[in-house]
Formats: C-alpha cells, structure tokens, sequence
C-alpha cells in the first residue's frame, strides 16, 4: 500500500471534530482536561509519504524513552491549537512554519494524563532541516506511511488492572515500539483515511492479558511485554 500527498488529500476531509476519543474507557470530567496539540508531519519521499517521530530521553521524569509526535500544552500567546501544533513543532525538531503546509486535524483525543490532545495533520516539506530540543528530544525518525497506516501493523492488547479493563495499541516498526495515545492516534488517522477497512480494525490483531503492574508506566509496560505470552502469541513483539 503506497501513500502519496494525492491519496491523502483524497480521502482526507478537513472538518470540525464533533466528538472526543478517550485513551482509555473511564469516566472523564472534561473541565479537568487541559488543551494540547500534536502535529502529525507526511513528508512527501520519492519512495512515498514518511510520518515524522520523535523520542524522548531517558531521563525525563514522563513518559521516558517514549516515541510520540512533536507537541505540547496549549499556550495563551497560541491564536488555535494549529499554532500550537506548529510552534511546538518548531521548539522540539526545528520546523519552521513555511515548512508546514496544514491539511486538518482529527477528533480530539482524551489521555490518561488529563490532556485533551488534537492531533493535527500536515505536509512537511523535504527540504526542512530536524534540530532536536535536547532537553525533550533524543531522537528524530521517520517510518514510511505505508507502514504506520497499514491497520495491519497496528495490534491492540486487552488486559485487565486493578479490576479494570484497559486498551492498548501498539506498533512495532525495526527498533521502534510505538504504543500509548501515540499508537491511538494512528488507529484515528487510520480509520478516517481508509474507512473501507474497517474489518481490518476488528480483525485477529488482538491478544488479551492480566497485568501483573502496580500502575501503567513505559516502564512497566515494557516489562509486561517481555513476558512469554507476549512473545509467543503478539506479532507485534516477535516482528522485525
């Protein structure tokens, strides 16, 4: 599957998200969610379109070691949350605004951590040059969108903690292991470009297990992983 700017701007359809996704399925109480913005780069390669990524380091006391999209919480000086995405983009890898072309966002997402996230969808020019925030940003990477779009690269674990049911996605690319609202935000993007897949989305990509973690961490959660049910029945561990 080949993703090019024409498919995307074909099946893309710029709208005002009518309602929110929750990371998780438990009660939210919307006053105590703070506004934050991703923004969700396709770099236009001769190979295709490529979907820009970021690391975090290890020392960060959130989120270490996690790969997400360049963003962050919405500022008083931002006019909408786009000029969040696009300043944040900026402060952590270096883009400049004329290198950003936006397209439009997708439903807010709800996380976890109180945030409700938009994820905000652009072209990024080839020609723009990635200098990482070293306090927020170890790493800068692309993986090809015929991957990350791909539902069938995108696996999802059912497990249980605490006495409560929790969903995770996740998706494994080389070295890469993508999971948390970053992996959900690629489900989103994913079902709003190819809605005829929808039976991919559903599909055997889904392993159920009870976690032995006090609390929900990269940490732990990468630990879990690790253990031989996982290896043994997730594809997504066992891929290269």
């Amino acid at each position: 599957m080949k993703i090019t700017r024409t498919t995307v701007l074909q099946y893309f359809q710029l709208h005002n998200p009518d309602r929110c996704v929750d990371h998780e399925t438990r009660p939210f109480h919307f006053q105590d969610f703070r506004k934050a913005a991703v923004l969700i780069g396709l770099v236009e390669r001769r190979s295709g379109l490529h979907v820009i990524f970021t690391r975090r380091p290890m020392h960060l006391k959130h989120h270490p070691g996690q790969i997400c999209f360049p963003g962050g919480k919405y500022e008083s000086q931002d006019h909408s949350l786009y000029q969040t995405a696009i300043r944040e983009a900026r402060e952590e890898i270096g883009i400049q605004q004329q290198h950003i072309e936006l397209i439009g966002h997708l439903p807010e997402l709800r996380t976890v951590s109180c945030f409700a996230v938009t994820p905000v969808i652009a072209f990024i020019s080839p020609r723009y040059t990635p200098v990482p925030q070293q306090e927020e940003v170890e790493e800068i990477f692309e993986i090809p969108a015929s991957y990350v779009l791909n539902p069938r690269h995108l696996h999802c674990s059912d497990f249980t903690l605490r006495e409560k049911h929790h969903r995770v996605v996740a998706l494994n690319y080389r070295q890469y292991f993508i999971w948390g609202a970053t992996a959900k935000m690629i489900e989103q993007l994913q079902r709003h470009l190819f809605p005829g897949n929808q039976l991919n989305f559903n599909s055997a990509n889904k392993r159920p297990c009870k976690l032995p973690v006090d609390k929900i961490t990269n940490k732990h959660f990468n630990q879990s992983m690790s253990y031989p049910f996982f290896r043994e029945n997730n594809p997504l561990i066992s891929s290269g």
